[in-house]
This record gives structure tokens, sequence and C-alpha cells, in this order.
């Protein structure tokens, strides 16, 4: 039987609640363009097989994926679509009250779509926490692998690049065109890097604007990184040690 709970009665759903211990992920991502090779679903794609993996192992309910994120910097190119931050925002909290007034009050919530996500599910985190007291959790793969990509010898975090790619490729291989990948080596920019990784980043990142998001679409197809660099094996193992850590994050929760 599938661990996604829209895929339940509600009987089914009582009995999944009880057996999680009142732990819940919700899989969010985006629908925005990840150059000529990756699908635009990418980001939430590997939310929902990183979450999907940890439930099947932990019994923790998961919830349908929230597809999209806020993605201004990638309008330029067709087939993206972005909501504004505040309507992420009240949708996800809307969707936490929801799981908490079942019995679900220990919440995770799996962002694909890296640090451009971030700022707003931290401030629903809190309106949750303060006015539904419950737990919330934010679990991001760029940070939850710091102490693996330089070991499997990924480059720096972009957009499409080599860490992304490797992760499809292992996980969803036919949605996969390495054939078609162009490479946009990341140039270094102290101070404002992207990547969690770098020891001096100050993390204090703004969404590029038009004018860059539409030269490394003419130069790239929109990808930033080495996507030629990637590969199913070094994807497979990223994608295990990121579900390692979630059923951490989940079994530390259900012991509470």
């Amino acid at each position: 039987m599938s661990v996604y709970l829209q895929t339940k009665s509600w009987e089914e759903a009582r009995k999944a609640i009880k057996k999680s211990k009142g732990v819940a992920i919700v899989p969010i991502g985006s629908v925005e363009q990840h150059s000529y090779h990756l699908p635009l679903g990418t980001d939430t794609y590997v939310a929902m097989t990183v979450a999907e993996d940890a439930a099947e192992k932990t019994g923790a309910v998961l919830t349908p994926p929230v597809w999209f994120g806020w993605s201004p910097h990638h309008m330029v190119l067709p087939g993206t679509i972005t909501i504004r931050p505040e309507v992420l925002f009240e949708m996800t909290y809307d969707i936490i009250e929801s799981l908490v007034a079942h019995g679900l009050n220990k919440i995770i919530l799996i962002n694909g779509h890296r640090i451009v996500n971030v700022v707003w599910m931290q401030l629903c985190a809190q309106k949750a926490q303060s006015k539904l007291g419950c737990t919330v959790k934010i679990f991001d793969p760029a940070y939850m692998s710091k102490d693996i990509v330089k070991e499997l010898g990924f480059g720096p975090v972009g957009h499409a690049e080599e860490i992304e790619t490797s992760h499809m490729m292992a996980r969803f291989p036919d949605m996969v065109h390495l054939e078609k990948a162009v490479d946009n080596p990341i140039k270094d920019t102290p101070l404002y890097s992207v990547d969690p990784t770098y020891e001096h980043d100050t993390l204090c990142y703004v969404p590029s604007s038009l004018a860059h998001a539409k030269a490394a679409a003419e130069k790239s197809g929109g990808c930033t990184g080495e996507p030629s660099n990637a590969d199913a094996e070094r994807g497979k193992i990223y994608h295990d040690h990121l579900v390692s850590n979630l059923v951490k994050v989940v079994e530390q929760l259900q012991s509470e």
C-alpha cells in the first residue's frame, strides 16, 4: 500500500496516524525550468523520493506534495510557475493546522527547492509552533548533505548541476537527458555563495535578477554548474545519506 495520505480512506488514515506516533512529512518543491536535461518538477520529485523512503522505514504519515515554490528568477523560461511566498506561507500553515487537528503534531517540511523556499518556511514553522503548539522541523537536502558532498567529489551548489542531476539519475533515470546538458561553471563569489558547504557563506541569499537569469538561460538553458559530471552511482549514495538523516529526524520526534 502507498505511504501517501491521499491514497488512504479516513479509517486507514486514522490507523496510519496512530502508527506514525504523531509525525507527518510534507514534501515541498517547485515547478520551474531545470535547463535542457531535467524536468520542471525536479525540486518536488527529489523532496518526494527522500520523503517516501523515510516514511516507508519509519511509519511517518506522508502528505501529498506542495508542488509549487517561489521561483520568480526562473520565469525567464517557459513552464515555470511561481507562487508568492506569502501565499505559500498561508497554504502550508493551513496544511499544518489540519494535520495537528488530527493528532499529527510533529511536522517535517522537506524542502526540495534549495534556499529559495527556506525563508518563508521558517516563518511558517515559527507561526505554527507558537499558535498551534506543535513541533515543526525543516529538512533541507543541501544542508543535510554538507558532510558528504565533498567526499563524493561534487562541485558547488548551483541549479540543475551535478548534484541535482546525479540524484535524479539515481531515482528517476527516465526523466534525465544528460546528453542535452550544457555546463555553466560557477564563478567564485566570496561571502555570497548559496552553497552551505562554503565556510564563509553569509547565507544572505536574494533570488537572481531577471537579467542574470536571462544570461544563464541564453548560455546554458538555465543551468548553473556542471551537470556533465553527474552519475547515478554517486546520486544513490547522496540519496541514501539524505534518507538516513531524515529517518534519524523522524525517529527522534517519535521518541519524544
